[in-house]
């Protein structure tokens, strides 16, 4: 951040007074900008013993597999923001499940929110994010080509989890990739 959206005059990185971390302060009006993580909100759309995944048709990770998910926007809540990029990725209709997975990304300031899914019917097609979606066993998945870190780690306990005939809800950190 170079300049303060409130008056246009350039900001510094400093701590403000009562603060302990360095944040954006203006020079000019003294508006402290906060900066936090983002939240990326998505699910395992299930289909009997299949999930979908989408290929990616944007960057980053063009080409590679993923589950739909996205950054909520402002006024949506987790499960509507999940819901709404299952739609746009995949052109999915979902009855949303309970939280799966919370997995923290420190490094990039991510948070991510995975729930499961059930998917309504199989009219899905890929949406313009997204060259490709389809279902998958998990046989079938391309674990060579997935995106991300959170699905890879998401995917994995999940078919664990199946074969232990339990979800249960998982969280952690992923600190790389």
């Amino acid at each position: 951040m170079n300049f303060c959206s409130e008056c246009g005059s350039a900001v510094v990185l400093r701590v403000p007074e009562g603060d302990t971390l360095p944040r954006h302060v203006c020079a000019g009006c003294g508006t402290v900008h906060y900066q936090n993580p983002k939240m990326v909100v998505g699910c395992i759309p299930e289909w009997e013993d299949k999930i979908l995944l989408c290929r990616r048709a944007i960057e980053p990770r063009y080409g590679l597999w993923t589950l739909p998910a996205g950054f909520m926007e402002n006024g949506e809540t987790t499960l509507e923001g999940a819901a709404r990029e299952t739609w746009e990725e995949a052109g999915a209709r979902i009855e949303m499940g309970g939280l799966y997975t919370l997995y923290n990304l420190p490094h990039i300031n991510q948070v991510y929110f995975m729930f499961r899914a059930r998917l309504l019917d199989l009219d899905f097609q890929p949406g313009v994010e997204s060259l490709e979606a389809r279902l998958f066993g998990e046989d079938e998945i391309p674990w060579d080509q997935i995106a991300f870190r959170t699905v890879q780690a998401t995917l994995e306990q999940y078919f664990k989890d199946r074969k232990a005939g339990a979800f249960d809800f998982h969280f952690g950190d992923i600190r790389t990739r």
